[in-house]
């Protein structure tokens, strides 16, 4: 399954802060149709991401009945993001 979307980077300020990039509502049920299938346990959903030139796995996490995208430091870096850009997101479900 490919997903492609455009959304806005946003911050979870625990002890140390987390950027995260939320999947849209129509997107994250279709992933709960699969996620019996994908997960490996807690819900979370192995993925390939691309933003920009930038490519890594990591695995959506679910949050309030959708899927939220973790950004790494190294993407937001090597791509200029910051909180609150607005970001293309490609994901491929693993």
């Amino acid at each position: 399954m490919e997903i492609e979307f455009t959304g806005r980077i946003w911050t979870w300020r625990g002890p140390a802060p987390w950027y995260f990039a939320t999947v849209p509502a129509r997107h994250s049920r279709a992933l709960q149709e699969i996620v019996g299938f994908v997960t490996y346990g807690w819900g979370m959903v192995p993925v390939d991401v691309r933003i920009g030139r930038t490519e890594w796995y990591t695995a959506l996490w679910p949050k309030d009945g959708r899927y939220i995208v973790p950004l790494k430091a190294r993407v937001r870096e090597a791509e200029g993001l910051e909180e609150g850009d607005k970001v293309k997101v490609c994901l491929t479900v693993r």
